[in-house]
């Protein structure tokens, strides 16, 4: 082909982008181009966090692009409608991309393909998000797999795709009209958090090789505790494509043959990790309406009965809970969440306030950076016993001893919450025997622990006899 079009989305990178590289293969020239989306304030699944990320992104990958002779061109609106203008503006033949998990985005990839069918141009779509996606992974029987144990295992059954070469020129034709790289102001969102990561390919590829040569040997030990630097920090970066899910494997597999016995072992359970990221990709494919109802159907008839007051409470880190609020204080002080911590934030929010994990997660998309709809779903529908692979609704974490066993030195919390400061740590393991509060200036305990996990039992208990 003479002229093609490559629609950037969730694979913000040059290297080992699929469509990308096949776009730059098969055509004498590729225009670059991401559509930005048009809404403005206030959106269930994004905020100022991860549109600040994606800004930087954009601007990286622009700098990028001229490295090989390229440029981004960027507009807004309906990514169909204005990929059709530029379609009809170029003469371009063709729009290579790679393919979306999410619902919304593959209603976009329909109305695509209807539109490429009248305008008589070809579309070509590519697997890039996941390393095995939609229909690849199923039972014996056909069917998607509902538990992640057996999933895992046929996982890694099959083969795994090889990486794509970087592209070295696309040669766009001059004169394409272009918005300019896009700001908060685009969104009329301002104030993102104060801890947000550098964004761009290269900063992610520094991320990537810190934490295979600093972490992965001692993943598995170190990863249930939020106070050290114990996680990937890698999810924005798979996220937004900054990284390759291929390339990411295979360097983790690489270096796990250069570790011990006991090092390989926990760069498994890193990749483990990343199955769980395609499970829930592959459950929100097979069954995109748990994004609004509760995977298990024994369920959708539960009514939370939490008060919006005690959201605030959540939502702020002010329950009375340590590390409940230092899990939320992280989250809106830097858009990122330890993954032990988000477990206890979550199964907090829907068993001991009793509220909808909807709430808990549309909060959690537009705080995190590193927000994935798929992802976010199952954890918080796991955390509420609602969920595919679900956690039994009757086994309810205890924040207190939960903070014993993970955060036994309170490293975590007296990070956060600095009215905590002078407090022996022991102090968090329990509630405070007098009723009160740990220390001055902070809340008592918003709940009772106990009652409030006979209350959940009782509430799932009479939707079961329902059901």
């Amino acid at each position: 082909m003479n002229r093609v079009l490559h629609w950037f989305r969730r694979d913000l990178r040059l290297t080992d982008n699929t469509a990308l590289s096949a776009a730059a293969r098969q055509a004498a020239s590729v225009i670059p181009v991401y559509v930005l989306s048009d809404w403005g304030g206030w959106h269930r699944w994004a905020g100022a966090n991860r549109q600040y990320f994606l800004c930087g992104c954009l601007a990286s990958l622009e700098k990028n692009l001229r490295t090989i002779g390229g440029r981004l061109v960027i507009r807004q609106g309906d990514p169909v409608a204005e990929l059709e203008k530029l379609v009809v503006e170029t003469g371009a033949e063709a729009v290579f991309f790679n393919r979306d998990p999410d619902p919304h985005g593959r209603e976009a990839e329909r109305q695509l393909a209807v539109m490429a069918a009248s305008r008589g141009i070809v579309l070509r779509d590519f697997k890039d998000v996941c390393v095995h996606e939609r229909d690849e992974v199923l039972t014996g029987a056909g069917d998607p797999f509902r538990v992640f144990t057996p999933y895992a295992r046929a996982w890694q059954k099959v083969s795994r795709p090889a990486m794509s070469p970087r592209p070295k020129a696309l040669a766009p034709p001059p004169g394409i009209l272009s918005l300019p790289l896009p700001s908060l102001d685009t969104w009329n969102l301002s104030g993102p958090a104060r801890g947000i990561l550098e964004p761009g390919e290269k900063a992610a590829r520094r991320r990537l090789g810190d934490f295979l040569s600093d972490r992965l040997a001692g993943y598995g030990a170190a990863r249930d505790f939020p106070s050290g630097p114990s996680a990937s920090r890698l999810s924005q970066d798979l996220r937004f494509g900054l990284l390759s899910i291929r390339e990411v494997l295979d360097s983790v597999e690489k270096r796990a043959a250069e570790l011990p016995a006991a090092g390989r072992d926990n760069a498994a359970k890193f990749t483990t990790e990343l199955i769980w990221r395609e499970f829930y990709m592959q459950i929100l494919w097979h069954f995109p309406e748990v994004l609004d109802h509760a995977f298990n159907p024994k369920f959708r008839r539960l009514r939370w009965p939490g008060t919006v007051r005690n959201f605030e409470r959540w939502a702020e880190g002010t329950t009375g809970f340590p590390i409940v609020d230092a899990a939320m204080r992280e989250l809106c002080g830097t858009g990122f969440m330890h993954n032990r911590a988000r477990m206890i934030a979550a199964m907090f929010l829907t068993k001991d306030l009793h509220l909808d994990w909807r709430l808990g997660e549309s909060f959690f998309m537009q705080k995190l950076t590193d927000g994935e709809i798929a992802s976010n779903n199952g954890g918080w529908q796991w955390s509420a016993g609602t969920g595919a692979d679900a956690a039994p609704y009757f086994r309810i974490q205890n924040p207190w001893t939960q903070t014993q066993r993970y955060d036994p030195e309170g490293a975590y919390i007296k990070a956060w919450i600095p009215e905590l400061r002078d407090v022996p740590p022991e102090k968090f393991f329990a509630p405070p025997a007098s009723g009160g509060s740990l220390a001055k200036g902070y809340p008592r305990p918003i709940v009772d622990h106990a009652e409030a996990r006979g209350i959940t039992l009782d509430l799932f208990a009479a939707c079961k006899a329902t059901a």
